[in-house]
């Protein structure tokens, strides 16, 4: 008689905006990387709209008339922007209410779990590691090793590594971005309305559901992967 096993259940997570708020810190990163540069600040809002996207991609939203070498020089001056605020002990990421609960949570009920950031690997891994949550990912996609959102890649490469079935996985995010990356790979999306998206944009992005606490994030979770009756 074969024994019949449980599908592998995969939650991949989007990191700024999702698990940490990382806002000010981004915000005060751009904003010093325009003044070295000589360019008014873009917005708090027109900033917060591009976090997540791969670096060069985000400088090139807020900065439209930037050429490419330039562009460049821009993201060098924000990446250490962003680690003197991390040298000086000033860097704000705090975890948001209730994430690290879900996260016990679904691995006691041994779910899969998964990263899949704009962030360079150097930068997931040192917030990951603040907050002592680098071990509890199996897969851990970032702007060094992937295409950005919203293409797929990031998410195929979870599920390759993982060996999940995308039938069986969920991305979780705050942004369009998150939800168009994981509906090309074929994999549904709950949005969270804590992050720096509105909820009506990623419910018409294509989410799942869009939730606004951790609590029911993680009931959402679990309904969403129980079996059909």
């Amino acid at each position: 008689m074969n024994e019949i096993t449980s599908p592998l259940h995969l939650a991949v997570f989007d990191c700024d905006g999702t698990l940490v708020d990382s806002q000010s810190s981004i915000i005060f990163a751009m904003q010093a990387a325009c003044d070295h540069h000589g360019f008014a600040h873009p917005t708090d809002d027109q900033i917060r709209r591009v976090v997540g996207l791969p670096l060069e991609v985000a400088i090139g939203r807020v900065l439209p008339d930037v050429g490419p070498a330039l562009a460049q020089d821009i993201c060098e001056t924000y990446k250490n922007a962003f680690g003197d605020l991390r040298q000086s002990g000033a860097l704000e990421e705090p975890l948001f209410s209730g994430v690290f609960e879900v996260l016990k949570s679904l691995d006691a009920k041994n779910w899969l779990l998964g990263v899949a950031t704009g962030k360079s690997h150097r930068g997931m891994k040192r917030t990951l590691d603040h907050h002592g949550l680098m071990d509890m990912f199996v897969t851990h996609q970032n702007a060094d090793t992937a295409h950005g959102k919203p293409h797929p890649d990031m998410m195929l490469k979870a599920l390759s590594e993982t060996g999940a079935e995308p039938a069986f996985s969920v991305m979780i995010g705050d942004t369009t971005f998150d939800v168009e990356m994981a509906k090309n790979a074929g994999v549904r999306v709950i949005g969270v309305d804590w992050g720096y998206h509105d909820a009506d944009e990623l419910m018409d992005a294509g989410a799942f559901k869009v939730v606004k606490t951790s609590e029911e994030l993680l009931s959402s979770l679990l309904i969403m992967m129980e079996p059909p009756r």
